[in-house]
C-alpha cells in the first residue's frame, strides 16, 4: 500500500461542501477502489490551513509544497480558502407562489400499499390493495402493509411552492484541497 501526492479545486458555500463536492467527483473519476484510490476520496477528511497559510507570507504553491512535506496520508487533506463564499444576507431568503386550482375539493378514500416508507401504489378498495401488495411481495420477497390515505380526487394536491432567492452578490467560495492519499 502506497500514497501519492495529489491537488484539487473546489466551489461550495463552505469547505465542508467543496470537500464533499471534491470526494463525489473522485468517486465518479476513479471509483471508490476501497479507499485506494490516491486521490481525495481516499482521504479521512480535511483541516482548514488557511490561517496558518496567511501567517507565513509564502505564496501559495510555496505554502502547499512545504506542507506536503511534513504530512503523511494518515493525517487526511488540508485545504487553502482561495476564494471566499459571498453568502445571502437578504432578510427573506425564500419566494412564495401560491397555486390556485379552481372548484370544489373532495377527498376520497384510498388504501395505500407501502413497501419500507416508499408508495407501491394507491388502490380504491382493500382487497384490490391486498392483491397488489401480495403479488409485489411475492415479486420481490420483501414485506408490504396498507395504510388507509386520505387523497384529493381529480386535483393537483399542491397548494404552493417554496423557491430559493438568491441575492445578487451570493458566490460560491472556492477551495484548494492538497495532502497524500493512498493508493
Amino acid at each position: 500500500m502506497g500514497s501519492q501526492v495529489f491537488t484539487v479545486r473546489s466551489r461550495g458555500r463552505s469547505a465542508q461542501e467543496a470537500y464533499d463536492r471534491a470526494v463525489e467527483a473522485a468517486d465518479d473519476e476513479y471509483g471508490h477502489q476501497q479507499g485506494y484510490s490516491g486521490a481525495i476520496n481516499a482521504t479521512g477528511g480535511f483541516t482548514d490551513a488557511t490561517k496558518k497559510y496567511m501567517a507565513s507570507g509564502l505564496p501559495k504553491y510555496n505554502f502547499i509544497e512545504k506542507r506536503l512535506d511534513e504530512l503523511t496520508k494518515f493525517q487526511g487533506a488540508e485545504c487553502i480558502c482561495i476564494r471566499e463564499p459571498k453568502v445571502n444576507n437578504n432578510k427573506i431568503k425564500t419566494q412564495v407562489e401560491h397555486v390556485v386550482t379552481p372548484g370544489t375539493k373532495k377527498w376520497v378514500l384510498k388504501y395505500a400499499v407501502q413497501c419500507g416508507g416508499e408508495t407501491i401504489g394507491n388502490y380504491n378498495t382493500k382487497s384490490e390493495a391486498v392483491n397488489k401488495a401480495r403479488d409485489y411481495t411475492e415479486r420481490t420477497q420483501r414485506t408490504t402493509s396498507i395504510s388507509m390515505v386520505k387523497q384529493l380526487e381529480k386535483t393537483n394536491p399542491v397548494v404552493a411552492r417554496i423557491t430559493y432567492k438568491k441575492a445578487a452578490n451570493e458566490q460560491e467560495g472556492e477551495w484548494e484541497f492538497y495532502g497524500w492519499a493512498s493508493c
